[in-house]
């Protein structure tokens, strides 16, 4: 009798790249390329992440049971030696490998990961597979116009009612690509019509990067109301189109950014931003609302990038409080590979689900003799002491005014750091704002950065009291506390919260402490990295940033690094 346990990897090939093993239905290992490479939303290839979760998992090739993997538009083109550089599957031992469409392992990322037994399933993101790549059409309403006009059409919104053994598709929205675009002109660079591509091309406008729409939604509060009115999303017949006479009447020259620098035109960008993020809003309630009376279910879970947009979300949990919501960690394209391995462990072998116990550490922990390889680097002015208790030991420097670097266990998988590769720091000190954005960060100052709270004390400092372990929710915080904590408390009020239970040792047991010296159970947290940089992940990694910042004080496990006395 064979007992040797069931490995399935899963890995994602689109923009923001990853790969993660289940070891008997459970996932034991995750990472993203771009912690690996240092290269901001990477993706692709996928040799350095599929070595890093086998050795993670002390494992072979030949171990491995199953793959799943999926990219975006490039589903044919997949091979197993070779996509946009050399694969690891090249001998004649490797395991099957299958290849599905893009909504699909969205929808299978949110469903495996969820507490749920049996839910519906939303999907929003910019663009997804084409339409004949899709493999999950049978069953599901289609908008006639897909079938009428000929052209190109990608997956915009899709919506699943998973039974606790089948995913079956509901409703598949799609939008015509057209890559014919007029010089000077504003462009969605993914379908049409999409939620999310409308967001990125606003994203593009006002910064230049379509990467950069968590910026565009820290700028939105700094915007007035009633400056932009005009309708962006065509609400009709149950879908969404992007209004483009409107879009390309105010996206296009003269009002081009090349004459608007950003700095002199703040508060025009400012209210170009809020009126993105309102209209988004708008159009994905409006999805939400035509979509779930299609079953009868109060579980739903959401993904796609669109799912990442905090202020949207929590309007959603808002307008629909009957509802019982789970919003993937990992909601973008670097969930793409977990949802793989759940196609894999679900469908394709027909195993059951196995629960996820709602963690996101995923990453591989690294030992006392990789991080004190990597302490050989610091210089020898630099003081190191080794503690018992580390979050004891850091209180001292916070109660100085110091801000830490803290890197705890594995790494957070997803675009959030949750106390394992965190920046931290005292929220009550007036412009620490400013100091870690425009000193250590290096990025703008209109930026903010989210509070950390004891999960039971987030009634106490927030109106609705969100349960955010994901730090995937905007809240507000109550006016009594506003002017105590200025630096995690936006220019609007809100705040992205994180509540932080005793799952999440060591930062739990530092924020208890935290509180038993200040009273205040809440700290500032922010990724750690710089503008343009990855999240880090490996003790060199942190070593590296630590000497090139300002930072004076590191936690590196048990180690509490010092520049100066």
């Amino acid at each position: 009798m064979n007992n040797a346990p069931i490995y399935i990897l899963g890995t994602g090939l689109s923009h923001d790249g990853s790969t993660c093993l289940l070891k008997d239905g459970k996932l034991v290992v995750a990472i993203e390329k771009e912690r690996l490479t240092r290269i901001k939303h990477d993706g692709g290839n996928d040799y350095d992440t599929v070595q890093y979760c086998l050795d993670a998992a002390g494992i072979t090739l030949n171990e491995v049971s199953l793959v799943v993997q999926c990219a975006n538009f490039e589903k044919h083109e997949i091979l197993p030696n070779k996509f946009k550089g050399k694969r690891l599957f090249t001998n004649a031992q490797q395991p099957p490998i299958f290849t599905i469409s893009h909504h699909l392992a969205h929808a299978y990322s949110a469903l495996g990961t969820s507490p749920f037994e049996t839910c519906a399933v939303m999907i929003i993101d910019g663009c997804g597979s084409f339409y004949h790549q899709s493999d999950d059409l049978v069953g599901a309403f289609i908008p006639a116009t897909v079938q009428q006009q000929p052209g190109l059409y990608g997956e915009k919104d899709s919506f699943y009612y998973y039974d606790g053994v089948t995913l079956q598709p509901i409703f598949k929205d799609f939008s015509i690509i057209d890559f014919k675009q007029q010089p000077h002109q504003v462009y969605l660079p993914t379908s049409n019509h999409s939620i999310g591509g409308l967001y990125a091309m606003a994203s593009n406008y006002c910064f230049g990067d379509f990467d950069d729409v968590g910026k565009l939604m820290g700028l939105a509060p700094y915007g007035r109301k009633n400056i932009y009115t005009d309708d962006l999303f065509i609400l009709k017949d149950d879908t969404v189109w992007v209004n483009e006479t409107v879009m390309h009447q105010y996206f296009t020259q003269p009002m081009d950014p090349i004459d608007r620098p950003f700095n002199d035109y703040f508060q025009y960008y400012a209210d170009i931003a809020y009126w993105v993020q309102t209209q988004a809003t708008k159009a994905i309630l409006y999805v939400f609302q035509h979509r779930l009376p299609l079953v009868n279910t109060p579980n739903i879970c959401y993904a796609g990038g669109v799912a990442l947009n905090a202020v949207a979300n929590a309007q959603l949990l808002k307008n629909f409080p009957d509802k019982n919501f789970y919003i993937e960690p990992a909601a973008g394209d670097n969930g793409l590979a977990i949802g793989c391995a759940y196609y894999g462990w679900l469908s394709v072998l027909g195993k059951p689900k196995v629960l996820h116990n709602g963690s996101t550490f995923l990453g591989k922990t690294y030992f006392n003799n990789e991080i004190e390889q990597a302490l050989k680097l610091l210089p020898t002015s630099y003081k190191i002491k080794k503690v018992d208790d580390v979050a004891t030991a850091t209180i001292p420097y916070l109660l100085n005014g110091k801000t830490i670097a803290w890197f705890q266990g594995g790494a957070e998988f997803g675009p959030r750091a949750l106390g394992k590769r965190s920046i931290i720091a005292d929220p009550r000190i007036k412009d620490i704002q400013q100091y870690i954005n425009g000193t250590i960060k290096c990025r703008e100052d209109f930026r903010p950065f989210a509070p950390s709270v004891l999960y039971d004390y987030k009634d106490v400092y927030f109106e609705d009291g969100f349960e955010s372990p994901y730090m995937i929710l905007v809240d507000k915080i109550k006016p009594s506390f506003a002017a105590l904590m200025p630096g995690i408390v936006h220019v609007d009020g809100s705040c992205r919260v994180q509540t932080v239970t005793s799952d999440n040792e060591p930062y739990y047991s530092l924020l208890k402490h935290w509180y038993t010296a200040t009273g205040i159970a809440v700290l500032l947290n922010t990724s750690l990295n710089k503008k343009g940089m990855p999240i880090v992940e490996t003790p060199h990694d942190i070593i590296h940033f630590f000497m090139n910042s300002a930072i004076e004080v590191l936690v590196l496990h048990q180690y509490i690094i010092t520049k100066h006395d």
